[in-house]
């Protein structure tokens, strides 16, 4: 961990003894081990290791507009660690204290009832843990025009908007047993933390739906065919461990306004009848490097809006998108598919930790994800053409032109098929995007009981978004910042009145 003028309870990995105990040794610094940890430290020794750096001091973290600039860098040390899935989707892994909470669009929603009765949870504590996490991190945003704009313009669409407030080394046992981790600091020297002997310590694994199969994998749980693949001693052969990896497909449209507007990301929702969540953002800052890649693919576009005589635009005048290389100046229009029905896989592509496995999502294989995104996209085209839109469009201008844009934009490396009469179902497939809502790979009933503990395994629980079977609530941050509460409390309650 990269520590600068940060809280007294982060250290340098380099700084730590070669050999550590604690009551609890939590494998990732993310969004559901913060609270976590934070509540198992009230009565417990409580080891985080975090493989990114810290946001405290980082303007390029917690300055809202920065949210492109994050996902854009592709140093070592971005905390925003690229991949691409077998689908040919870009996406990313947090690399940072507070995991992907610390770089998202920040809007917080709870998961339904529906989904907290179907998980099993106690409802008393499920609200108790909501209300911690939402004293820490929530508040309600003021809404500025083009957030406004987009919610109206959802309420003429006939869509009601949302405001969004409502690894291991195991002991060769007859029953395997964690006990310790080993890591790596960043001068490559290894340091070991075990638990301290007593039978209520354990290790948890919290590092995301891609991190925590990958780390089971390596640490010999999984399927013993592709474990022993790897040159991997199987521990336990679970053929579980990265099914049922699934992630919430996002579409965009890019709408140039011939007005400034406000830096905003997420404020508004649009829930559909048909299960696409609309959402929009505006204004965000792009990077010279990224103005210049992108007037490339906008540049004939824009030519050919301003070619034609509308009464916003004078004749030959240029529509700037990026006023003084700084903030696009318009905004984004997406839809996301919620709890889709495909469904793929996650499987090692090496052993090297610091490398990302192999993902498939198989994003729209199934026609009703495809039907939902369709969907999604009329519902778009009816809020960019609504009355209360109209002051952030330029008149007359044909949406498939904004479709046309897209297609042009390399936004994955899938093959497009770009052209007047490009079908809606065509447009979703070629330009489909991760919203980062990736969940799966070590299912309740699946690969944990219902208390998050490793099937036969002692003493190892995962604990994130990988445990789910689908992802709640419009984003699933407030969920899994409940769940590391939630899971945090009962744990407490277990070490100090046994399963009472």
């Amino acid at each position: 961990m990269h520590a600068h003028a940060d809280p007294s309870f982060l250290k340098e990995a380099t700084s730590s003894p070669e050999v550590v105990h604690y009551d609890y040794i939590i494998i990732g610094g993310g969004t559901a081990s913060c609270p976590l940890a934070a509540t198992l430290s009230q009565n417990a020794t409580v080891l985080v290791l975090e493989r990114g750096g810290s946001p405290y001091g980082n303007p390029s973290i917690t300055n809202l507009g920065n949210f492109l600039t994050n996902l854009l860098d592709i140093s070592p040390n971005s905390p925003a660690q690229l991949f691409l899935s077998e689908d040919g989707v870009f996406s990313h892994r947090a690399r940072i204290l507070g995991g992907g909470s610390a770089l998202n669009a920040g809007f917080y929603s709870r998961g339904s009832a529906a989904f907290v009765e179907k998980a099993g949870w106690n409802k008393t504590l499920v609200e108790e843990s909501y209300e911690w996490v939402e004293k820490k991190v929530a508040f309600e945003p003021v809404v500025g025009p083009w957030q406004s704009a987009v919610r109206d313009g959802l309420f003429e669409a006939g869509v009601f908007p949302n405001n969004g407030f409502t690894i291991i080394n195991v002991a060769g046992a007859s029953r395997p047993e964690a006990y310790g981790v080993i890591y790596k600091d960043s001068n490559g020297i290894l340091h070991r933390a075990y638990l301290i002997n007593n039978s209520k310590n354990e290790i948890i694994v919290s590092a995301g739906a891609l991190g925590s199969p990958q780390l089971l994998m390596l640490s010999g749980i999984g399927p013993a065919h592709h474990l022993k693949a790897h040159g991997i001693n199987v521990v336990m052969d679970q053929p579980m461990v990265g099914q049922g990896m699934a992630d919430n497909s996002m579409n965009i449209l890019f709408i140039p306004s011939p007005m400034p507007v406000e830096v905003s990301l997420i404020e508004a929702v649009g829930i559909t009848r048909f299960h696409s969540f609309i959402e929009a953002a505006s204004g965000l800052s792009i990077s010279l490097p990224l103005v210049q890649e992108l007037h490339k693919y906008f540049e004939p576009i824009l030519y050919q809006i301003t070619n034609h005589t509308f009464t916003s635009t004078r004749p030959g005048e240029r529509i700037d998108l990026v006023p003084n290389n700084i903030t696009f100046k318009g905004g984004i229009i997406l839809q996301k598919v919620d709890g889709p029905v495909s469904t793929g896989h996650l499987e090692l592509k090496n052993t090297n930790i610091d490398k990302n496995p192999s993902v498939t999502f198989n994003y729209y294989k199934e026609q009703e994800d495809l039907n939902r995104c369709v969907g999604g996209m009329e519902t778009i085209i009816g809020v960019i053409n609504s009355k209360a839109f109209s002051r952030f469009q330029y008149p007359n201008i044909p949406v498939q032109l904004y479709l046309n844009l897209i297609e042009k934009v390399p936004l994955n490396l899938r093959p497009k098929h770009v052209g007047p009469s490009i079908s809606l179902e065509q447009f979703c497939r070629d330009t489909v995007m991760s919203i980062w809502h990736y969940h799966g790979g070590c299912q309740v009933g699946k690969v944990v009981d219902n208390e998050y503990k490793v099937l036969g395994v002692d003493a190892l629980r995962v604990i994130d978004g990988s445990t789910f079977m689908a992802s709640p609530g419009t984003n699933p941050q407030a969920t899994v910042m409940m769940l590391g509460r939630y899971m945090g409390s009962r744990i407490l309650h277990a070490r100090a009145f046994g399963n009472k």
